[in-house]
């Protein structure tokens, strides 16, 4: 998946707005963090916690968990080796838990 396919699905919701920079994009919903890119080919995407590890399960090469965000409700997605439909899932979730 390509960041620009990223931003086609996260615009895509309903409330989501690109912010951040050209450099670092990010997406929002009501002012809260969905996605965004961290470093080249990697997202940083809010979860809820209770979601993450079965993301992780079904994507263990896609996704991963460095210490620093274990306790937080997030997920590092790596462009170059997720699947395309687990990063939108991940996207989903992060909607999810953002819209209110």
């Amino acid at each position: 998946m390509t960041l620009d396919e990223v931003a086609r699905y996260a615009e895509s919701l309903p409330g989501v707005k690109r912010k951040g920079t050209e450099l670092r994009p990010a997406w929002y919903v009501q002012d809260r963090l969905v996605v965004r890119l961290k470093e080249a080919g990697v997202l940083v995407i809010r979860v809820p916690l209770g979601e993450r590890e079965p993301l992780l399960a079904a994507d263990p090469e896609g996704f991963g968990v460095p210490p620093r965000m274990e306790a937080h409700h997030k997920v590092e997605a790596y462009l170059d080796r997720a699947q395309p439909s687990s990063v939108r899932r991940a996207i989903d979730l992060a909607w999810r838990m953002q819209h209110r």
